[in-house]
């Protein structure tokens, strides 16, 4: 669904008159189921026979897809992945301008959350070319629903770094963020992802593994994030979303001093210089700088 190197399909139809008495096309994202495929739009098969052009992420998942859903597709086949996409954006963008109708649809989900089709959608949307989608199913809205944490905020991460210092970054980026998080991630990188996130967010905030989404076998693991990691650390298989509880409401007087030094020793671990990292803390904290400081250098007299 959402990993590198995979291709996509775009689909093309009837084009829609211009203001000057021309003719653009439309390009068309659709949603793909995420894993039971009765969950597909009504307007998928629709858009599938009609299209001019589909591009895809896999033209073999696509096949299995409208031999599925009984569909024959009525127009062209592209692969649109990873790997090409740049190259055949302005292919695509060509059959747009001369009247074309273009399905976007990937592995699973929404085009362009973490797949290809952002490209696309700035190339047309610069050519003034209509822009429309059919709506699908969603891993991060799914997951984000029966995480059973805060849905009134939130904001989706996508993948996280490869590397472990660039991981840790990342987070400590989002560190005092309020709002509820959601990721995407391998399931072979998950156990040292929830542990990075145990270093940087707490052991115990809380969490919610959402694995194989509406498959067959559809698990949500919830508990601190702590405990998560211990589980995935067993191994765990299929497409993972990880929703994270966001920072807590904290002011100055709730934390101590040795909150203070783990924040500042986590950013200095992630690369971050001490002054830099101490100035961050006292601003995440409203603290004033010297407080952060006497904090980390007491730690120090402490440890020698």
């Amino acid at each position: 669904m959402r990993g590198a190197g995979r291709e996509a399909v775009v689909f093309l139809r009837l084009a829609d008159p211009c203001e000057d008495g021309g003719v653009t096309g439309t390009l068309v994202l659709a949603g793909t189921p995420i894993g039971d495929i009765a969950d597909a739009p009504p307007r998928l098969v629709k858009e599938l026979e009609t299209a001019d052009v589909i591009a895809a992420e896999d033209t073999r998942r696509l096949r299995r897809l409208t031999q599925a859903l009984g569909v024959t597709p009525g127009g062209r086949v592209l692969s649109y992945f990873e790997g090409n996409e740049s190259a055949r954006t302005p292919e695509l963008v060509e059959e747009l301008v001369g009247g074309a109708r273009v399905l976007l649809v990937t592995d699973a989900g929404m085009p362009s959350v973490s797949d290809p089709g952002y490209r696309l959608v700035a190339a047309a949307v610069e050519k003034d070319i209509r822009v429309t989608a059919v709506p699908g199913p969603s891993a991060v809205l799914t997951a984000l629903a029966l995480s059973g944490l805060p849905v009134d905020r939130f904001c989706f991460e996508g993948f996280l770094p490869r590397k472990a210092g660039e991981r840790l970054s990342r987070l400590r980026e989002v560190e005092g963020e309020r709002r509820t998080l959601v990721y995407f991630e391998a399931p072979h990188r998950l156990d040292d992802t929830l542990a990075a996130m145990a270093e940087v967010f707490g052991a115990e905030r809380r969490a919610a593994v959402c694995r194989e989404l509406t498959k067959t076998y559809e698990e949500v693991r919830r508990g601190p994030l702590a405990e998560l990691a211990s589980w995935a650390a067993e191994g765990v298989r299929g497409e993972i979303t990880v929703v994270v509880e966001g920072a807590p409401e904290t002011g100055p007087e709730e934390l101590d001093a040795a909150e203070l030094v783990r924040r500042v020793r986590v950013r200095e671990e992630a690369g971050e210089r001490r002054k830099e990292a101490i100035a961050a803390v006292a601003v995440e904290a409203g603290l004033p700088k010297r407080v952060v400081f006497d904090a980390v250098v007491a730690a120090k007299r402490a440890d020698q």
